[in-house]
């Protein structure tokens, strides 16, 4: 039987098909999230059918996670992005204690049991400083893209201090600093140290390795390293970060007895 999974995310709406026997991805894909997200996400899961070569009605099941989960009508149930988070780490790196993930506008620190259920988990959806949406704005500012923002902090002489807990008041800092003869370098290594300090004082001393990086900040060159730096443990970054909630959601469609699973948050 096949399953599926749709994440609707803040930033992007994300979805795969999974061989319920094997626990294989069949296909997989990422859209931009808009206002009519079921639309979206039912585009989306027409388009990965089309590439895997599956008709919608070989699909047993699907489950939608993630902020606009509600949303998402065709669903047959819903399930929490800490649960599904947790599931698909487990399934890519069953060794994994610790999960940092840093989205588009929200933050999470999971600590997972062997099994892969989750021990406890914090989250941060209140301020989008400690996301990737502070990284686009910083990128916008000083005209460059996500992915120059790894070697320019790398170039940096020093980090900037930023110290406003708001993306709006911090771009409004950064305009500053500009104004001052900060170089761009040193501000850029000053957010990703302002982003992993969030991280750190959200996980707080309870942190367990193996720690996995999910979200689509992992895959911004690095922020692996800046948070390695910041929480002192070695980082592993989770294949297809971004597909970690959708991947655990197509996993969970798939399990018997689904009205058994835990489901936290």
């Amino acid at each position: 039987m096949i399953y599926a999974g749709i994440d609707a995310g803040s930033r992007t709406v994300k979805a795969i098909l999974l061989d319920g026997k094997e626990l294989r991805v069949l296909a997989s894909g990422i859209a931009d999230q808009g206002i009519k997200q079921a639309d979206l996400a039912e585009s989306l899961l027409k388009d990965i059918l089309k590439k895997a070569g599956i008709n919608r009605k070989d699909v047993g099941k699907i489950i939608a996670t993630g902020y606009g989960r509600n949303a998402i009508d065709f669903a047959d149930t819903t399930i929490t992005e800490i649960t599904c988070h947790a599931c698909g780490v487990h399934h890519w790196i069953p060794q994994a204690r610790t999960v940092v993930d840093i989205g588009g506008q929200d933050s999470k620190v999971l600590r997972l049991e062997p099994d892969g259920g989750v021990r406890d988990f914090v989250m941060n959806d209140r301020c989008a400083a400690g996301t990737g949406r502070f990284l686009e704005v910083v990128a916008a500012k000083l005209e460059v893209s996500l992915n120059d923002l790894g070697g320019m902090a790398q170039r940096a002489k020093k980090a900037s201090a930023i110290s406003s807990m708001c993306v709006v008041f911090a771009e409004t800092e950064i305009i500053g600093l500009l104004a001052s003869g900060e170089t761009p370098e040193n501000i850029v290594a000053g957010v990703q140290m302002s982003i992993t300090s969030r991280i750190t004082s959200m996980a707080g001393r309870n942190i367990t390795d193996p720690v996995v990086f999910t979200g689509g900040v992992a895959l911004i060159p690095g922020m692996d390293k800046a948070l390695e730096s910041a929480i002192n443990h070695k980082i592993i970054i989770s294949p297809e970060p971004q597909m970690t909630g959708a991947l655990g959601a197509a996993i969970l469609a798939g399990r018997e007895g689904l009205e058994h699973v835990s489901i936290i948050g």
